[in-house]
């Protein structure tokens, strides 16, 4: 069995970005570790969810605390970041926050905890973060940089898969809005976030653990109340949109029988 550690920014990215496969990894007995920059002191609070004594942040903690639960992760961690907020937003200056973090310092953070559960794979996100937040940004700096001071063996860039997001958007979008539901997408030939479908290495199946993912996220009611639109959608939707997760290798990926780079469906592979 190996160790698996999956770095995110935020409370509840680990559950849209690699929920499923973290709940695939924990139940086929690989040890699950999650790591998070902040603890998202900087999210937007759904209406009615909060008491009026609670602070955001032990808002949030408690609500990871039940999603890892949820996903069978045997650890969670804090690197101690403050949330950075929104790209252009004044917490971006923010000293404390994770942006304006010393990349080698928050590097050696994640580096111990690396060494100290030997791990073999370490997730991280795409350079751009997936859609350009800071701290997501940051993350995959420092998890890069973290990787190469531990000597984690392999890394993966969890990443959206933007042809994927586009054929939703043409096939769903319109029956989303009929419901009701705001969707996130914008005109199909104008979606910019993730990677393109050819530029992924890594395609996950996660149905089989999509109501896990789902329930998990559901913990986060904070920021993913039954209003957004992760919950809003109907589960057959939810299933078509996140029954797979999807990730780039950064060192070489095995080669199939035709000599080119194989077409992974797990991280724990050769």
């Amino acid at each position: 069995m190996a160790t698996l550690i999956s770095f995110h920014a935020h409370p509840d990215d680990e559950c849209i970005a690699t929920g499923g496969t973290l709940a695939a990894a924990a139940s086929a007995g690989h040890r699950v570790v999650l790591v998070l920059a902040t603890r998202g002191e900087e999210g937007e609070i759904a209406d009615g969810v909060m008491e009026l004594d609670e602070s955001l942040s032990d808002r949030r903690v408690a609500e990871t605390a039940r999603a890892a639960a949820r996903l069978g992760i045997a650890r969670t961690e804090y690197l101690g970041y403050r949330d950075s907020g929104m790209m252009g937003t004044p917490q971006n200056e923010a000293q404390e926050c994770f942006w304006q973090a010393d990349i080698e310092e928050a590097a050696n953070r994640l580096a111990e905890i690396l060494d100290e559960e030997h791990a073999d794979v370490l997730t991280v996100y795409d350079e751009n973060g997936g859609y350009g937040h800071p701290d997501h940004i940051q993350v995959h700096r420092v998890g890069v940089r973290a990787a190469e001071i531990a000597k984690t063996p392999r890394v993966y860039e969890a990443t959206m898969n933007r042809d994927a997001i586009r054929r939703f958007a043409i096939t769903h979008q319109a029956e989303a809005r009929d419901r009701g539901i705001e969707t996130p997408f914008e005109n199909p030939e104008e979606i910019t976030m993730g990677t393109p479908e050819a530029d992924i290495t890594t395609t996950v199946d996660v149905h089989e653990f999509i109501d896990i993912k789902r329930a998990a996220l559901a913990e986060h009611a904070s920021q993913v109340d039954g209003n957004s639109f992760f919950l809003a959608i109907p589960v057959e939707i939810f299933r078509d949109l996140f029954g797979q997760e999807w990730f780039i290798r950064r060192d070489s990926p095995p080669l199939g029988q035709d000599g080119q780079p194989a077409r992974e469906t797990s991280l724990f592979g050769p």
